[in-house]
């Protein structure tokens, strides 16, 4: 926000500096960015929140500086009554959806001269950066910039009929701007109408068609009040952004929406002549009554760690422009301003008293209580997962949620549907919420590929949209990972995870297919019979997609799963001080028959004495062992906790496993 230190003076007995203004403002929220001089004047540069819209204008900038030095703030009277005319508004204001306009105020003017502006307007609005047009348009964008609510004249004469409708776009309707582009509207836009059609794009910008210029003599001022969404909505796919639009998106005072009408008129007559018709339309509701709110001054030291004087506290609150309804010795009751419609609990009130005493006031060894809490279960699993990551050597990425259509069905084994799409797209060409964190990793990949770093591992915890037929998308937080290592590598890294959560837990890698992954290289990660996640290696096609000049293998692992099986409090487990007995098996299997499904085998037929079953390789020999069989090399892990184990027993276990291979797989051992 630009703000003219000569125009803030109309509204305060400013005799303070400047840079003791602009400290006391930025430790009050207002961030003062730097300053510039502009002929005569000086133009301040103020970082506004985007809970504050009432800072958008000076009038807001005005008091939060007259609380702050405890000065009157003088607001114009803007009274009409001595240049009205006594006629009555000749236009009939409809509104066709109260949600998007609830309240339009027309007045109309006739009479006036357009010209020049005079040299005290043209000044301030050239300092901070608006160009001057005509006296009628300057007058609102004067007002524009005194109060933060958007306005617009019309030729009155150029208006067709008697009726002005806010309503709906139709489809592919033609409107051109006071640009002089023309836009083609969808049915999401909404625009002001007369009898011939759209003469204004609601919210964002007038028509060409109805513009004042140095022929108009007879004016239509508008005022009014838009829904955020649809103007934001409008403007971005438009590429459309304007002052107005800006300050609409953010939200205008509904009860300073006929004062800033008034405003308009009465500047405009002083400028341009003329005489403002005394009846005025109003269109739509009265704004809905405030709800107060509460302060109990015990709060104030609870949470500050200081005492404020009640005295001070309805001082601060009244000149915010809060009224106060109830005080006592204990509390104090108020309605927020119009304005402050982030007011609406106890804490905003002790912020507020915060703000405008001091937060230098509150010294560095002030006591505040402290009040006991715990992190979610999610956030405890997230932690674990970050510290494993890290100790494992990866770096966490964050990847927006939104990518373009060949992304977003690059690996698809959670879904199959169409994925969803926004009609706001962060990016041009990215418009679909992602079902998969696997291809924004891959992107990441190939952005660090571009500046030489080949050995990057990552790792995301984010979430995925997965599409519901009539309903919202099943939003899950899912475990992304990408990494430069071999496939059992990162399915080590996995069990590691896994086992970090819950050291009890057998994770399952049954084979599946994807194009994403290369042929016998992926696996669907069961546990418990329940889908965990997904791992494979990228295949040199999807690389050569992705841009990607290394080999990368990725995973996908289902947080919410991860988290119903996690021990979140930490669990002692003794540990065997007897000797391990190895033992080392050959067996001759179908084809068909996985290492997951041995494994399997071997911990169930093999009991409690099994304490690990390790993979080693697999060989074929078709000459040997005929066609359609493999060998598969693994290596049993045989211990007890209480004794040391006897040859006999650890001969009985093994020939159980086997036992137990033959009859479920037919597997034989190699002699």
């Amino acid at each position: 926000m630009l703000v003219s230190w000569d125009w803030l003076k109309q509204y305060l007995d400013l005799d303070i500096s400047e840079a003791e203004v602009c400290d006391r403002l930025t430790l009050a929220g207002l961030n003062f960015d730097g300053s510039s001089t502009v002929d005569n004047d000086r133009c301040l540069d103020l970082e506004v929140t985007s809970n504050r819209p009432d800072w958008l204008g000076h009038i807001g900038i005005a008091r939060e500086v007259g609380v702050l030095f405890d000065l009157d703030l003088k607001v114009p009277g803007a009274d009409v009554s001595k240049i009205s005319s006594g006629a009555a508004c000749p236009m009939i204001v409809q509104i066709e959806d109260e949600d998007f306009c609830p309240r339009y105020i027309a007045r109309s003017i006739t009479g006036v001269t357009v010209g020049d502006s005079p040299a005290w307007m043209v000044n301030r609005l050239r300092t901070i950066g608006i160009p001057t047009i005509n006296n009628v348009v300057d007058a609102t964008n004067y007002v524009l910039m005194e109060i933060g609510q958007p306005l617009h004249a019309f030729d009155m004469s150029k208006l067709k009929g008697d009726t002005i409708r806010i309503r709906k776009a139709v489809h592919d309707e033609k409107f051109l701007a006071i640009d002089h582009r023309e836009y083609q509207l969808t049915t999401d836009d909404y625009v002001i109408a007369d009898g011939s059609g759209a003469v204004a794009l609601a919210g964002v910008m007038g028509g060409k068609d109805t513009e004042v210029n140095e022929i108009t003599t007879d004016l239509l001022i508008e005022a009014a009040q838009f829904a955020a969404l649809p103007v934001r909505t409008t403007s971005r796919r438009l590429k459309l952004k304007s002052d107005s639009s800006y300050r609409f998106e953010r939200g205008v005072d509904p009860e300073m929406i006929d004062w800033a009408s008034r405003r308009c008129c009465e500047l405009i007559v002083d400028t341009a002549g003329g005489e403002v018709c005394e009846g005025h339309v109003y269109a739509g509701s009265e704004p809905a009554a405030r709800s107060s709110v509460t302060l109990r001054f015990s709060q104030i030291p609870r949470i500050l760690g200081i005492n404020v004087s009640s005295a001070e506290i309805h001082r601060i609150l009244e000149r915010l422009g809060n009224e106060i309804t109830k005080q006592n010795d204990k509390s104090i009751t108020v309605i927020p301003a119009s304005w402050r419609r982030d007011l609406d609990r106890e804490v905003d009130l002790v912020e507020e008293v915060a703000r405008i005493h001091g937060y230098d006031q509150i010294p560095e060894h002030a006591g505040v209580s402290l009040s006991a809490s715990h992190q979610s279960d999610l956030d405890r699993v997230r932690n674990k997962i970050r510290m494993g990551m890290l100790g494992m050597g990866f770096d966490e990425t964050l990847t927006r949620s939104i990518v373009n259509d060949v992304w977003s069905k690059a690996f698809q084994g959670w879904s199959l549907a169409e994925p969803l799409t926004t009609s706001m797209p962060m990016v041009k060409g990215e418009d679909r919420l992602r079902v998969s964190l696997i291809p924004s990793l891959l992107g990441a990949r190939r952005n660090n590929e571009k500046f030489s770093y080949t050995d990057i591992d990552l790792y995301e915890i984010a979430k995925v949209y997965l599409p519901k037929p009539k309903a919202l998308p099943d939003e899950r937080y899912m475990v992304g990972i990408t990494t430069g290592r071999s496939f059992f590598e990162l399915k080590g890294i996995i069990e590691a995870l896994v086992g970090m959560l819950n050291p009890n837990v057998m994770m399952t890698a049954m084979p599946y297919t994807d194009p994403l992954f290369a042929e016998g290289q992926g696996a669907h990660l069961i546990v418990d019979g329940t889908t965990m996640g997904y791992i494979g290696v990228v295949c040199d096609k999807a690389r050569k997609a992705f841009g990607l000049q290394q080999p990368a293998t990725v995973a996908e692992l289902d947080l919410g799963a991860l988290m119903k099986l996690a021990i979140l409090i930490p669990q002692h487990q003794d540990f065997s001080t007897h000797p391990a007995m190895n033992r080392d098996l050959n067996l001759i299997v179908d084809e068909d028959v996985s290492w997951s499904k041995l494994q399997d085998i071997s911990y169930s037929a093999g009991g409690d004495l099994v304490e690990d079953v390790t993979f080693q390789e697999i060989f074929r020999d078709p000459k040997k062992d005929g066609p359609g069989k493999k060998r598969v090399l693994f290596t049993i892990k045989l211990q007890a906790y209480d004794r040391t184990l006897t040859g006999e027993e650890a001969d009985k276990t093994i020939a159980q496993i086997l036992a137990a291979c033959d009859k479920q797989t037919g597997a034989k051992l190699l002699a």
